[in-house]
């Protein structure tokens, strides 16, 4: 029987718990998970690609089925380069579903084999993104909780030298 190959892909400017659980939750699902770290150069990142990935491999180093890779390009061409069938997308509340969707589609019209799974993200992140907390971290405020503690010394570093 093929091995079954998803992506969980993101920006992950940085990772959250958020983020953990989904991919953790596919884990459980899927043979082979691959974490790709988006890299969208109209974006300016707080961390870079390096970083994003280095982190990610520090917090999922003890899942053996995870895989942690980057891409630039059309996350569908990423999709079929490394043979997946699925992309898993996190959901957080409603208003993430209407672009989800949007999202969904145009990778259907793109490539009509590759599935989209939505995993409901827990209760406990329903609120959480990367850009909260960024935006905590960086005016002094704690985000113990809301990222693996590897995370949230690395943005404390990040902000530190930031306000020299």
């Amino acid at each position: 029987m093929p091995e079954k190959i998803a992506v969980v892909p993101g920006s992950f400017d940085p990772i959250t718990n958020g983020h953990l659980d989904i991919i953790k939750r596919a884990a459980d699902v899927f043979d082979i998970v691959y974490v790709a770290v988006l890299n969208n150069s109209s974006k300016k990142p707080l961390f870079s690609l390096d970083e994003r990935m280095a982190l990610i491999e520090e917090v999922t180093k003890t899942i053996p089925n995870i895989r942690i890779d980057s891409s630039s390009g059309l996350l569908i061409d990423y999709a079929r380069s490394k043979k997946a069938k699925v992309i898993v997308r996190g959901l957080r509340a409603i208003s993430d579903f209407e672009y989800e969707m949007q999202i969904t589609s145009m990778n259907k019209f793109l490539d009509e084999s590759i599935e989209t799974f939505f995993i409901m993200t827990k209760n406990k992140y329903s609120f959480l993104s990367s850009s909260i907390v960024k935006e905590v971290a960086q005016y002094g405020g704690s985000v113990e909780g809301l990222v693996p503690p590897h995370v949230e010394l690395a943005l404390n570093e990040k902000f530190k030298f930031k306000k020299k």
